[in-house]
């Protein structure tokens, strides 16, 4: 058993898949703020969301491993998937993503109709855009895979008010941007993988310098969004730049840096950091909506 949820985990990217919820939680809690509403009077398609929205993004995310299995062969960081390791039949593995992903749209189907719309075109997006296409052909699948995970936000908040609304629209975006300098630094701490895999990630075709130059323009790109959520409150605001600027001049300064190994790690924890903190103070400052 215990063999079998630690399979499972690596199936499912477990660090990945709580990532992805997140924002859900996060376009949610944003919803009711601003439309002042009750979350006694949604917790029910709100837990009926989170289940569904969780399992669509596991079964996308177990295609993705089903298909990628001759990659993750070659790359040192993936060699215990149980895909690679053979504990759990590609056969298996392919049934478990498509059974989940069917079982996600079900509980998807009792949300609302905008809902269900962002959760395919996430999925979509994912598997068969990114997934069956880009990721081997590509530098841009960074960008395709990045769209993909910021419809998140939008399936929350579409459970609640239609998501024609500038703050759902802001969120997208914040987090289309944020996903493209943290997968750059993944794809500069693995480098070697990528490379041996022959995955066409941007470190890997056009070399260091000309990513951490990709990863200041995004990083820059996020300043102005959080100013379009003022109302959350002003505390949220000056975080959110600090942050933001604090990671604009790490990225600027390690432009002109030798170890690119520092940098890619350091990168990768500030990144986890910004999303960790914006998007959890999205929850925590509208915890008092929760009533």
């Amino acid at each position: 058993m215990r063999t079998f949820l630690r399979d499972l985990k690596l199936l499912v990217k477990g660090l990945v898949l709580i990532a992805n919820v997140l924002p859900i939680v996060s376009g949610f809690a944003l919803a009711l703020f601003y439309t002042n509403a009750s979350f006694s009077a949604y917790w029910e398609i709100f837990l009926i969301t989170a289940i569904g929205g969780t399992l669509v993004i596991a079964g996308a995310l177990i295609l993705n491993n089903w298909y990628e299995v001759d990659l993750d062969r070659a790359m040192h960081r993936t060699q215990y998937r149980p895909t690679v390791t053979g504990n759990i039949s590609l056969q298996t593995v392919l049934v478990l993503g498509i059974s989940l992903t069917v079982i996600g749209f079900i509980f998807m189907a009792f949300t609302t109709v905008q809902a269900f719309i962002f959760a395919f075109l996430g999925w979509f997006t994912y598997v068969v855009p990114y997934t069956f296409w880009t990721k081997r052909r590509y530098t841009l699948n960074t960008v395709v895979g990045s769209v993909s995970g910021a419809f998140t936000p939008l399936i929350g908040w579409a459970i609640v008010e239609t998501s024609f609304h500038v703050v759902p629209i802001v969120i997208f975006i914040l987090l289309f941007l944020w996903q493209i300098p943290h997968t750059f630094a993944i794809a500069m701490r693995r480098h070697e993988d990528y490379k041996a895999a022959n995955v066409p990630m941007l470190p890997v075709v056009y070399g260091f310098d000309i990513t951490k130059r990709q990863n200041a323009i995004y990083i820059a790109a996020m300043l102005p969004f959080p100013f379009f959520l003022f109302e959350i409150g002003g505390g949220f605001v000056i975080m959110a730049t600090v942050i933001n600027i604090a990671w604009l001049i790490y990225a600027i300064r390690g432009i002109f840096q030798k170890d690119n190994e520092k940098y890619a790690n350091e990168m990768f924890y500030i990144s986890l950091t910004y999303l960790t903190i914006v998007f959890g103070l999205m929850i925590i400052l509208t915890l008092p909506f929760f009533n």
